[in-house]
């Protein structure tokens, strides 16, 4: 931690600040500006020091979306025709959320004088969220400091300044207030320079990237809406973007109207879903991985063989539920070693894996297998496909130099919660969605971060979190690189048809 300054223009929201604050916390000053870009300029002149700058204090809202104790974030402070970014504004919200508080991000305006009517929609024609009069200057004074602005909002278009109800908005924004204090206390923990390390590969593989590309192509071919089986990969991102895009995720087939476009997504089906496709007569596209489709045949194959077939796996994940439709009841689920000593011993045994798991997990069940049955047979192949090895292996090698480990995925993806798995033999790791899910306390004295991401995570989000951490101080990014990945998959036949 660099210290913490925090700068407000009234004594009321100094005090209402610093009662928030922990007790007996040190390296931390509260400075009472006054009110104007005038006054906050003369003040910035004597503020020194090298601490985290954070301005807080009430604010007017210009964006209509945002409500009377709505808590703004600024994502950039704009004064006097220049923009000051706040990058580290994304991990400060996210932490006001957890603390149950009602978070925005986006643009602040600095203004020299008190905005309304007309103004207040010409702001927000320019993208801009709320306005105020003093953290222009402050930021302007600071530059090369982590930088926070904080306002909570008391008066919006739809009940300005002047009106009534602003004495009873102005209490209520000076109880939040003391609720923001304890938060930008941790934000100011987190601050300092810091080393990234960059695992590689990391984000997508060529199965995701190859699924995603069949719902645009089917999006721009045939227009929306293109219905897709469960999420076409295990990533809330990918899709919401696919769904602003027209797409239409559905869990099963009988939501769909009968003849329309329809997308299996990267996990496979069984072949009941197929049939029940056939039935309603959609026209689909499968954007199964080839992976995946691989382990399918093979399932295939044992159970004509007349084999048990145990498929490694994990109850509830969609692959494991296609694969196993494709025995035709001859298959099981194995999720541990001791669901092993419980599979029948009738008849010859074959085992495959999902293609998403962990592979010393995978490798131990496997041997338990061959333990009991030493005639089983075993895929041609490792199952688990190279992306997931790949990433694992990427993980291992960063997890061994990193105070903490974050992995970008979302918590239905088996491959990045795998390699939490993984990052965890060695240090502290943690899934995010993306940086809004960064908790500040796991970054408080973590002076190496290592990154990754699932294979069905965009690498955006790493860019992201990466911007994020250098608005807290400057970082250091270093790649550890254990494989270059050149695969690529073709697209099927009905995507280009």
């Amino acid at each position: 931690m660099t210290g913490l300054l925090i700068c407000a223009a009234l004594g009321i929201e100094a005090r209402a600040v610093s009662r928030g604050l922990p007790a007996g916390l040190s390296g931390t000053r509260v400075v009472v500006t006054g009110v104007g870009p005038r006054r906050a300029a003369r003040a910035a002149v004597g503020l020194g020091g090298q601490e985290a700058v954070a301005v807080v204090g009430f604010g007017g809202a210009v964006d209509r979306s945002l409500r009377p104790g709505d808590v703004l974030v600024a994502s950039e402070v704009r004064f006097a025709g220049r923009v000051h970014p706040c990058p580290s504004a994304p991990l400060l919200a996210g932490e006001l959320a957890r603390a149950g508080l009602p978070v925005r991000i986006g643009p602040l305006v600095t203004a020299d004088h008190l905005v309304g009517g007309a103004e207040r929609h010409r702001l927000a024609a320019t993208g801009a969220y709320a306005v105020d009069m003093e953290t222009g200057p402050l930021a302007r004074a600071t530059v090369g400091r982590p930088l926070a602005a904080v306002r909570v909002i008391v008066d919006t278009p739809a009940a300005p300044l002047l009106s009534p109800g602003t004495l009873a908005r102005g209490v209520a924004a000076r109880r939040t207030l003391g609720a923001v204090g304890p938060v930008l206390a941790r934000w100011a923990a987190a601050t300092g320079p810091r080393i990234v390390l960059l695992a590689e590969p990391r984000s997508f593989c060529a199965g995701v990237e190859r699924a995603i590309e069949i719902v645009e192509v089917a999006l721009e071919r045939y227009g929306p809406p293109v219905y897709v089986r469960k999420q076409i990969v295990h990533n809330l991102h990918v899709v919401a973007d696919l769904s602003r895009r027209g797409a239409v995720f559905v869990d099963e087939l009988d939501e769909v109207p009968a003849g329309a476009v329809t997308v299996f997504s990267a996990h496979g089906v069984s072949p009941e879903v197929r049939d029940a496709a056939d039935r309603r007569g959609l026209r689909v596209i499968d954007a199964t991985c080839p992976l995946v489709s691989k382990v399918h045949a093979e399932a295939r194959r044992f159970a004509a063989e007349g084999r048990l077939v145990a498929l490694i796996g994990h109850a509830g994940h969609e692959e494991a539920e296609g694969t196993l439709g494709e025995t035709g009841g001859a298959g099981v689920l194995v999720q541990t070693v001791d669901d092993v000593a419980a599979l029948p011993g009738d008849r010859p045994v074959a085992y495959l894996m999902q293609t998403t798991l962990a592979e010393d997990e995978a490798a131990e069940i496997a041997a338990a297998i061959r333990g009991r049955f030493p005639d089983a047979r075993g895929p041609k192949r490792n199952d688990i496909c190279y992306a997931t090895t790949n990433r694992q292996a990427s993980v291992r090698a960063i997890a061994a130099e990193s105070d903490v480990v974050l992995i970008v995925g979302s918590a239905n993806s088996s491959n990045s919660l795998r390699l939490v798995e993984v990052a965890r033999h060695h240090t502290p790791a943690h899934l995010v969605d993306d940086q809004g899910g960064i908790a500040l306390d796991w970054l408080a004295g973590a002076r190496t971060v290592g990154l990754s991401a699932g294979a069905s995570a965009p690498p955006s989000l790493v860019d992201d979190i990466v911007s994020a951490l250098r608005g807290l101080g400057p970082v250091a990014v270093e790649e550890r690189v254990i494989a270059r990945e050149t695969v690529q998959f073709s697209l099927p036949k009905e995507a280009l048809s």
